[in-house]
């Protein structure tokens, strides 16, 4: 195995969040900027010049909103302007929709299976053979622990986020040998307008509904899952690869 490449200083090191501003994104642009990385950031709300300008001067100098139409087209943006690839979060979103087995929808299914699985191969596979080049790089996937605990009705939506999370534990171990690590964040109950809108978990009725959910009793925050992020993307601890680390408080 050849000795890893050396990262780059802070200020040239760059990475790409999908999905920006949604689920870990709002979490995960900030904590990526305040630690050095130039963010190059998709989303689909990015449709012109103004939203891509209203979204970065909403942020500091180092995040730039990416014209990009697919999470896997901003991998290619960022290398066409940037000439490297450092890390990517794979912030893969899509609503949960409430629908018990025996009424399978198909078409449904595979917009999910489209936003949730295939999306976020399609980004790895871009990224993997830009960081093969460069002798290094991180990967992390934003799955979900819904597969840990399934609910009635999700079943589809867990098993898919289940397949995301073994997609980068076998990408982890294909990858490694070239210095590219590969990990998942799956969280449950993040503060996300998504999946824990504010106005139904931030009222008094939905706090007391999270007291008896888990052992924290509370949400996630942003800047909480951003830190995790951070800390996968460093640099400071590579021999962390493959895993899929829950982000539940103490719910699984």
């Amino acid at each position: 195995m050849s000795p890893p490449t050396a990262d780059p200083p802070p200020a040239e090191r760059v990475v790409v969040v999908t999905h920006a501003t949604l689920y870990a994104g709002p979490g995960a642009v900030p904590a990526l900027g305040a630690a050095g990385f130039t963010v190059v950031c998709h989303d689909e709300s990015f449709t012109d010049d103004e939203a891509r300008a209203k979204f970065e001067a909403g942020h500091g100098p180092a995040v730039v909103a990416c014209p990009a139409r697919t999470p896997s087209g901003a991998v290619t943006w960022a290398i066409r302007r940037h000439g490297r690839l450092d890390a990517v979060i794979s912030n893969d979103v899509y609503p949960g929709k409430y629908l018990p087995v025996e009424q399978a929808d198909v078409t449904e299914l595979r917009a999910a299976a489209e936003a949730l699985l295939v999306a976020p191969v399609a980004v790895v596979a871009k990224a993997a053979a830009q960081m093969k080049r460069q002798g290094h790089g991180r990967i992390v996937l934003v799955t979900s622990a819904a597969p840990v605990r399934p609910e009635h009705g999700f079943s589809y939506y867990s098993s898919l986020r289940a397949a995301a999370s073994a997609f980068a534990r076998a990408a982890a171990r294909e990858l490694a040998a070239e210095h590219v690590t590969v990990n998942a964040v799956a969280p449950n109950f993040l503060e996300s307008e998504t999946y824990y809108p504010e106005e139904a978990w931030g009222t008094e009725d939905g706090q007391e509904r999270l007291r008896g959910l888990l052992p924290i009793g509370r949400l996630g925050t942003a800047r909480e899952i951003g830190n995790l992020i951070v800390f996968l993307t460093s640099g400071r601890a590579d021999f962390v690869t493959g895993e899929v680390v829950g982000f539940t408080g103490g719910w699984a």
